[in-house]
């Protein structure tokens, strides 16, 4: 019998390396898990809809295009995943991220939040939608491993 791929959505700022430090860690545990993001180049993400649907006058329609076929890929993966991970940092405000969890809460999907213990306050309705409330990537892959596997952190 195969083992069951998971699907994790991995929504949140872009500014950090919390992607890639899940990637290995999942790697490295041999979890059977795929990761899917958005599209994570902020320029890319702005222009795309001008970039293929031509330019705007005005920037809230260059916004606006550009936030309707980003959609397309967010509302998908979202649809797809068993598990978001919604992650705050403390120097941007991830409104895409709020709208992610909110998202994921509405569909039933397992939650996870990931931010700094500073945010709690601030984050203490979305993480009260929240399975997990992680602190670091590091947790957020200790969570999949016993989720999936039942693996206890070798720490504990």
């Amino acid at each position: 019998m195969s083992e069951k791929i998971w699907r994790a959505y991995l929504s949140g700022e872009i500014h950090t390396d919390w992607r890639e430090r899940i990637a290995r860690g999942v790697a490295d545990a041999s979890l059977p898990v795929r990761l899917d993001t958005p599209v994570c180049v902020h320029e890319d993400s702005d222009d795309c809809a001008v970039a293929i649907l031509g330019a705007e006058d005005k920037k809230v329609w260059h916004d606006h295009k550009g936030a309707k076929i980003n959609a397309i890929r967010t509302r998908t993966l979202i649809g797809e995943a068993d598990i978001v991970v919604a992650r705050f940092g403390d120097k941007y405000r991830q409104w895409n991220a709020a709208f992610d969890a909110g998202m994921a809460a509405a569909l039933g999907k397992a939650l996870i939040t990931l931010h700094d213990p500073s945010l709690t306050h601030a984050m203490k309705e979305v993480d009260g939608a929240a399975s997990a409330v992680c602190e670091t990537p590091e947790q957020v892959v200790q969570t999949l491993a016993y989720v999936i596997r039942g693996e206890m952190p070798s720490n504990a």
